[in-house]
């Protein structure tokens, strides 16, 4: 249901940003913060390359993988259009298909991970980014802020207007801690256009994810609650 969601979106999910290339360069800015100069970075939810394509082209040398195929080869695509290399492929956070210390920064934003259901599943996923790490290295993640929205339970996300009008908005049908996803896409042609897709979360808090991460051999993680556009967790190789 995942992978389908994003293959369904690969082709426009740039027209969620006023300007995907600037949204690019912003994010990439506040995420370097955070990751050291001339480090190895694996984006293991690449998506169409918002975070990776950006990074790249501050100098680090990175590679991405994503549940969609389609997004993956979109993210190679639009790096090469901006003169850099991002090697990308399909993968599952849960078996990357990378050997033991590969890299020196394991990324996964824009609430990638609570896609995941299940302890065993987000907890199998930070193994896998722990196993790919280097001594000393350390692992970058963001998720929505699910310590506020699970106890405000919202319904929708006010509509938001991205270029050539194109409008999105979401509505969210809550299970327990989880929730469906729908997401609306409406797209003015001849005629407006109405694209839906679904996804499922978890709504996973601070304290869940930190107690996982620590059980999967990160050490000490601190959250950053106004360093990127979402809460960002970064934990050290325990």
């Amino acid at each position: 249901m995942t992978g389908a969601f994003y293959d369904g979106l690969a082709g426009t999910y740039d027209l969620m940003f006023p300007d995907w290339d600037a949204s690019m360069a912003r994010q990439a800015s506040q995420l370097a913060e955070f990751i050291p100069a001339g480090a190895r970075v694996l984006d293991c939810a690449c998506g169409i390359g918002t975070q990776a394509i950006g990074l790249a082209m501050r100098g680090h040398e990175v590679v991405g993988t994503d549940l969609s195929p389609r997004a993956a080869s979109r993210a190679v695509v639009e790096a090469s259009a901006r003169g850099v290399s991002l090697p990308a492929a399909a993968a599952d956070m849960r078996a990357l298909p990378f050997a033991d210390a590969s890299f020196d920064v394991v990324l996964a934003a824009d609430n990638s991970l609570p896609h995941l259901l299940t302890s065993d599943d987000v907890l199998a996923a930070l193994r896998e980014m722990r196993r790919v790490l280097r001594p000393g290295g350390r692992l970058v993640l963001s998720t929505r802020d699910y310590d506020a929205i699970r106890s405000e339970r919202p319904l929708s996300t006010p509509p938001s207007v991205g270029p050539g009008r194109v409008i999105w908005f979401q509505l969210w049908h809550w299970d327990g801690d989880q929730y469906e996803l729908e997401m609306f896409q409406l797209r003015e042609a001849e005629s407006w256009r109405v694209l839906v897709g679904k996804a499922r979360y978890w709504a996973i808090t601070r304290h869940e994810l930190t107690e996982l991460a620590e059980r999967a051999g990160f050490g000490y993680g601190e959250w950053f609650l106004h360093a990127y556009y979402q809460p960002l967790f970064v934990a050290p190789i325990g």
